[in-house]
């Protein structure tokens, strides 16, 4: 069974010979082409519909006059017109990409190819020109050459993370300025070095630069933190990210390696680990000592019921019951120091009168006050000021103010309290005449654990450091500041300001 076929099978020998005028609508139907013939002169002979719509000019504006109608004044001043033509008849063919110039005067970006040609004795004919408008395909390069460009200027401007490619086999191939700053080579000194130079040597006796690329090309990419080495032999904590980089066709290209300097964030987590530990274990110290010192304050208040016969035991027994509330309220600072670094403090907030809170903190002082030989001088106005806030935790503030004060005032001398009120605040001044505060320690006075240099006020005015941090966590919990000034070791003391948000609405009822 034969199946009809719409293919012509008639003999090659019956197709009818291509001639001059099939050549000549081939090329004038070309529309993406500006295709045209100029004579040895340049003179444009032949001019097709692609030359029209990418030129602009039609066949009766353009034909006789010079090629040089489509290059700008810079062009035809420099002669390049006739350097394209000397050029395809030297060697035949001339190529190049440039702007040339429409009818209207706007530019557009030129695929130009100009082919010499010569009849059967090898005499020159003229020209055969070809010209596609790449303008598009310019912009979109321009636009991508532009963003390569940023993209470049961005990475060598940043400071703060080193970097670079490496090649196929390791070696470094770019640097950036954050890489110089992190690892201290210049570019001229690395580029072209292996990157395991970065790596301290037990890392590169076990070839671990090696299998960190390994795990890259498997995975795609790879992360981790270590120690890695600068310029200068020092060491520094990395956070490094490796990427495998491949081209368009999926052919590997290298590695991105990014590098980050994390030595400070490292020792500052290290730092709040242990002051975390530390914290704790005061807070486990506060509840362990708070277990024996219930008994011996019972056990002083027996004592003090029976009147003992011999001075010695009246003089122990007297100076038990002016240090059990000293201990007491130092197992208590332990322990607020523990709920408020777990976030476990809570507020029992009710209508007080700040001169009521003055009154019950003066008299807890007074016994080391009276014992130290100190004069205090108290003034809270006549205007009563009301506050939302805890008597305990008010009483604990004002406390450890005046104890801090009494703690560094010589015997004999004087403390100052006052209390009064600026705008829509409650202000409350303590004041000594003791050695003050040097002026580098201001700004870390309220720090935890923070200590007065004991070559400066002396022996005997140490402690854990505590107390003033916690008046600035309870001031702050009130939601008020705290504040400390002093003119150095001078003798004028120093002075601490709280400041209590006041409340107008609040009453003694």
């Amino acid at each position: 069974m034969s199946v009809s076929s719409p293919i012509d099978r008639t003999s090659r020998h019956d197709v009818a010979p291509v001639t001059d005028a099939d050549f000549r609508w081939l090329v004038e139907s070309v529309a993406d082409y500006a295709i045209f013939l100029l004579d040895a002169q340049g003179r444009i002979r032949s001019w097709n519909e692609g030359a029209r719509r990418l030129k602009g000019y039609t066949e009766e504006e353009v034909i006789g006059r010079s090629f040089e109608l489509f290059y700008s004044d810079e062009q035809i001043a420099t002669g390049y017109p006739g350097y394209e033509l000397d050029m395809a008849k030297r060697t035949g063919r001339f190529e190049d990409e440039g702007w040339r110039l429409r009818r209207d005067g706007s530019r557009f970006w030129a695929s130009v190819v100009i082919t010499a040609l010569y009849d059967e004795h090898g005499a020159p004919r003229g020209f055969a020109k070809i010209t596609r408008d790449l303008t598009e395909r310019r912009k979109q390069e321009e636009l991508l050459r532009q963003s390569e460009e940023m993209f470049r200027l961005m990475v060598d401007a940043v400071r703060d993370y080193a970097i670079f490619m490496l090649d196929p086999k390791g070696c470094v191939a770019t640097w950036n300025l954050g890489a110089q700053l992190t690892k201290g080579y210049t570019a001229e000194e690395i580029i072209g070095r292996h990157f395991s130079i970065f790596y301290p040597k037990e890392k590169v006796d076990i070839d671990w630069p090696r299998q960190e690329l390994e795990m890259v090309l498997r995975d795609g990419q790879y992360e981790e933190e270590g120690w890695r080495v600068r310029k200068d032999g020092s060491l520094f904590w990395a956070n490094v990210v490796i990427t495998a980089v491949y081209d368009a066709e999926g052919r590997h290209r290298g590695f991105a390696k990014v590098t980050r300097n994390l030595t400070d964030r490292r020792r500052i987590d290290a730092l709040e680990e242990q002051e975390r530990r530390l914290t704790q274990f005061l807070a486990v110290l506060g509840h362990e000592l708070r277990n024996p010192l219930t008994p011996i304050a019972n056990a002083v208040s027996i004592m003090q019921m029976d009147e003992p016969v011999k001075p010695r035991i009246i003089a122990a027994r007297d100076i038990l019951a002016r240090q059990v509330p000293q201990l007491k309220r130092l197992v208590d600072d332990l322990l607020d120091l523990g709920r408020i670094t777990s976030g476990k403090v809570q507020l029992s907030l009710r209508p007080l009168e700040l001169q009521q809170v003055i009154n019950e903190g003066v008299e807890a002082v007074r016994p080391l006050m009276e014992e130290r030989g100190h004069r205090l001088t108290v003034d809270v106005g006549s205007e009563a000021m009301w506050v939302l806030g805890d008597r305990t935790r008010l009483v604990q503030v004002l406390t450890n103010l005046l104890n801090n004060a009494a703690k560094f005032t010589p015997p004999g001398g004087s403390i100052t309290l006052s209390l009064s009120r600026e705008a829509d605040r409650a202000v409350l001044r303590v004041r000594d005449n003791g050695p003050g505060i040097p002026p580098e320690q201001l700004p870390r006075i309220f720090k935890l654990f923070a200590q007065a240099d004991v070559n400066v006020v002396g022996e005997g005015h140490g402690g854990l450091g505590i107390g003033l941090s916690l008046v600035q966590q309870m001031v702050l919990l009130h939601g008020g500041d705290v504040s400390a000034h002093s003119t150095g070791i001078s003798g004028e003391g120093a002075e601490f300001v709280v400041r209590l948000p006041l409340d107008e609405r609040l009453s003694p009822a």
